[in-house]
Formats: structure tokens, sequence, C-alpha cells
């Protein structure tokens, strides 16, 4: 059973990562380049992944079970996260500040949007889609406040300049605000959303998983992965967030008796690999951004054939 999971869950992940391949084939013949997919980016962002957590509260049914288990994961995302940054707060103190922030923040924030919508989608559906929305506002509460403290360490005391406007106005916490009333609603006042609104939602988010793996297929395209092997401590990071992370949020699921698309999910966004924010943050903050590139193209390839592990593990 174990070896049946794991194969269903690498064939999923495998559909994903021959998106990438694309992606990097597309970069090196210069039909579609790093550059294109930086300015792809905001698109996914802003536009894509919002329409896909949309998609999820309109097409779910609801349940008492449902919404109990979208608070919940709200909850355990939040707790993962900040087990993750106790743990990590003791490793590599000894880098230097520009390599440590990385270390840190990649070792701790996962991609649980770009890589985590795409794979629960695979593996679960829609409802897991719904529950990984949630795991993503834990996400983003500390992004934008642990993860400033530790990419500004050093420069202003470590202090985090809590942003309260991101936290809220953001394309991860929006939708689920916009998309739980009408969840709600649709059962209580016994509706359904019209064609003309679920059309344009369902096929703007269809292009979620392609677009979010042709652009990382491209940033995979231009790591330099020979230097990378010099850089011990990106394994370090490798094994604490692909297979640490994941063992103890199991753990923690077991014991909870969390189960069924709930309990997949939460072990699934504690698997994936390390945020493509590592990059963007580094760069924002003037950290090693080539360290934080790096990081994440190596932590991800190694995925590949941790996250099958980890999701036969689960179920």
């Amino acid at each position: 059973m174990f070896l049946q999971n794991m194969l269903i869950a690498a064939e999923q992940v495998a559909i994903l990562y021959i998106m990438a391949v694309i992606g990097i084939i597309a970069d090196k013949t210069g039909i579609y380049t790093e550059k294109t997919g930086k300015a792809c980016t905001d698109l996914l962002f802003y536009v894509i992944t919002p329409a896909k957590i949309l998609e999820s509260f309109f097409t779910l049914e609801y349940s008492e079970e449902h919404l109990k288990g979208l608070f919940i994961a709200v909850g355990c995302g939040l707790l993962m996260h900040a087990a993750a940054a106790g743990a990590v707060s003791l490793f590599f103190n000894k880098s230097v500040p520009e390599d440590r922030s990385v270390y840190k923040f990649a070792a701790i924030y996962g991609n649980c949007g770009y890589m985590g919508l795409p794979l629960v989608n695979a593996v679960i559906g829609n409802e897991g889609v719904f529950y990984c929305s949630a795991v993503i506002i834990s996400f983003q509460i500390f992004n934008f406040t642990h993860g400033v403290y530790i990419m500004n360490a050093g420069k202003t005391e470590g202090k985090a300049k809590i942003d309260f406007k991101k936290l809220i106005l953001n394309p991860g916490v929006l939708p689920v605000f916009a998309g739980l009333p009408v969840f709600i609603l649709k059962h209580k006042l016994g509706f359904e959303l019209p064609n003309m609104v679920m059309s344009p939602v369902e096929s703007i988010a269809s292009m979620n998983s392609p677009l979010a793996m042709l652009i990382f297929g491209t940033y995979m395209s231009n790591t330099n992965f020979r230097s990378i092997f010099r850089q011990w401590r990106i394994p370090c990071v490798a094994l604490f967030k692909l297979i640490a992370m994941p063992l103890v949020m199991m753990g923690a699921v077991k014991l909870a008796g969390i189960g069924g698309a709930l309990g997949l999910t939460l072990i699934i966004a504690a698997s994936t690999p390390s945020a493509n924010n590592t990059i963007m943050f580094s760069a924002k903050y003037d950290r090693n951004t080539s360290l934080a590139s790096q990081s994440v193209a190596l932590i991800s390839l190694i995925s590949i054939v941790t996250l099958p592990v980890m999701i036969a593990l689960a179920k």
C-alpha cells in the first residue's frame, strides 16, 4: 500500500515537474525566458492564484466539517510556522548575516502557494485547495512579520516593521475573505453563482499549475548547480524543510486525530520546498540573492523525491 501510494503521489509530482522541464527548455531556447517569467509572476500572484482560491470556495459543498477544518488549518499553519521559527533560531548562527537570513528563511517558509496549491489540487482536489488557502493565511502572517524580522536582522536591531496593510490586503488573504461569505451564504440562502461569474474564475484558475511550474522552470534553468554543492549548509536546510518539518506535522496530525483531506493537506503544506519569497526577500533586504536562488533550486529538486514519500506516509 505504501509503494502504491508513493507511485500515485510520484506521478502527480512528476506531472508538475514535467511542466517545469518545459519551462527550462523554453528558457534555453529563448521562447519563454526567466525575464518573461518574472514579468508573469505578478499575474500569477495577484490574479491567477487568488482565482484558484476563490474557485475552491465557490465549488466546494458547504458543511460544518469543512468550515471547522478551515479554522483548524489556520491554527495548525500558525503553529507549524511558530515551531519552525523556534527550532531554526538555534541553527546557522555562525554564518555571516547575509547568508544566515537566507538559510533561516528557506528552512522555515515553504512554497505552499506556488507548489502547495497545484500539488494538493492534483492529489486531493478543490477540498485540498480550500484547506491549503487557510495555511497560506498563516504563511502570510508570519512572512510579513517574522520573515521581515530575520531578513532585517543586524540592520535595525532585527526589529520587524509590521505592515498591517500587507497582512490583510494581500493575494493570499483577500480571496479567503471574499470567498468565505459566498461559501456560507450559498448554503444558507440556497443559491448558486451564475455561470457568468464561475466560468471566468474557473478558466483563470486553471492556469495556476501550468504557469507556476513554467515560471519555476525558468528559474531552474538559470541556476548554477555546480556551485550549489559547495554550500554544505543548503543540504542541512533541505533536511529540516523536507524531512523534519513534514514528519513533525505528521506526528502532530496523528496525535490530534486530524485525518482525511485536512490532515493530508497539512502534511503536504509542511512538505513543500522553500518558498520563492526567499529570493524576493533576499533582494529586497540586500541579502545573498545568489545563495537564495541556489537554495530554492536545490531544495525544490530534492523535493521530487521527498514529496511522494511524505504523501505516501501520510496516506
